[in-house]
């Protein structure tokens, strides 16, 4: 039920939902400003643009449905703290209610099948960030059909296929990576990957509204399921260029050096995170920080500089100890086994299968069980 939760929440939160039956007008102009405020975690300025925007036109959705994308943003950065999350949800009621009112005028208001199966979705997706499954399940199940239809109604926008195009592409890839989902999924239409791409490469070069959500989107897949890393990498950097203040894309670049086996290169990045952590610049946080002495205990392993290294996988530990709620997380057990290899090769045996034994001791995370197992025949040897 989880993975199909996840399908249709990610699936239905689509972004193309921004004023399509706006032409270039002063009000498009500068709706697509707030936009590039949000993406740049410009809060204060997006909200003085959608605030305005709400107010010329009270009964459009576009306004209403803005400002809870900055609400959305503002939850991001800091996922744990649930602060704006009441306020997030009552303006997404709005949102729904406003859509409400012109489906009863015209029930095929293309405008408002967008904003209300946009506004759903981001329900759900936040539902799902929270565990709450069946409420987030809810959400994806009345967003689905608004979504279709809507896409029904006009198949060219560019902007409509920044969410055809995430079905196709996930509707097939989970299937694949969770065969477990498999039996869930037999009730909604087969995806085509190829074609999810494609449709997310249009989204992307030709959207208004679609087009930064659109790279998002394209950066993640090509990084988590492609293995694509050349590609993820490339769309990282543009997006770290357009928007600079936006710590979701700065720790992209990163982790894509990472993945390319670029390790001085990821050691800057992250070098440049920390800093930017230690000068408290909004949403460089503590999950950030965790991150960040991760890959640059990762960086210095790869160089041989075992000390600095385990100084930062011992903090990417101690910090996990606070950050992981329930579970340990991924960085956590990582760090445990880089640090196991690191007492390898400083040949301290003991301590080094003590770190294996412990990393068996924890949940299953790629393959931490595999190597652990490996490493507990026979030593670590870089």
């Amino acid at each position: 039920m989880k993975y199909l939760v996840v399908l249709i929440v990610c699936v239905i939160a689509l972004l193309p939902l921004y004023g399509q039956d706006v032409s270039e007008s002063e009000f498009d102009l500068r709706a697509r400003q707030g936009i590039e405020y949000i993406y740049n975690l410009e809060f204060e300025k997006a909200d003085t643009i959608f605030e305005e925007l709400a107010h010329i036109r009270p009964t459009h959705p576009a306004g209403h449905f803005f400002l809870a994308m900055v609400d959305w943003w503002r939850i991001m950065i800091e996922v744990e703290n649930t602060e704006y999350d009441d306020r997030f949800y009552e303006k997404l009621d709005h949102v729904v209610d406003l859509c409400n009112e012109l489906l009863d005028a015209n029930e095929t208001d293309v405008t408002a099948l967008f904003f209300k199966g946009g506004a759903l979705g981001f329900e759900g997706r936040l539902r799902f960030h929270r565990d709450d499954w069946l409420a987030a399940a809810n959400a994806g199940r009345k967003a689905l059909p608004l979504v279709q239809d809507a896409s029904a109604a006009d198949p060219e926008n560019a902007d409509i296929f920044l969410g055809t195009g995430i079905y196709n592409y996930y509707a097939e890839a989970i299937p694949e990576q969770y065969p477990v989902a498999k039996p869930l999924l037999l009730f909604i239409p087969t995806g085509d990957k190829k074609r999810g791409i494609s449709q997310l490469e249009t989204a992307a070069a030709r959207g208004k509204y679609a087009n930064v959500e659109a790279r998002y989107f394209l950066m993640q897949l090509f990084y988590l399921y492609e293995r694509d890393y050349d590609r993820a990498l490339a769309i990282a950097k543009e997006l770290h260029q357009r928007f600079p203040n936006n710590m979701v894309f700065h720790k992209y670049v990163g982790r894509c050096y990472a993945a390319r086996g670029l390790y001085p290169e990821a050691r800057n990045v992250f070098l440049e995170v920390a800093d930017l952590v230690r000068k408290k610049k909004p949403g460089y946080n503590q999950n950030i920080e965790r991150e960040a002495e991760y890959y640059l205990g990762l960086s210095d392993l790869h160089a041989r500089s075992y000390d600095s290294a385990l100084t930062h996988f011992y903090r990417c530990d101690e910090m996990s100890r606070t950050l992981d709620s329930d579970d340990p997380s991924g960085f956590m057990i990582m760090a445990n086994l880089s640090i196991g290899k690191i007492y390898d090769v400083q040949s301290k045996r003991d301590l080094a299968v003590e770190q294996y034994r412990k990393v068996l001791g924890m949940k299953e995370y790629r393959d931490s069980y595999t190597q652990s197992e490996k490493l507990l025949k026979a030593p670590f040897t870089q």
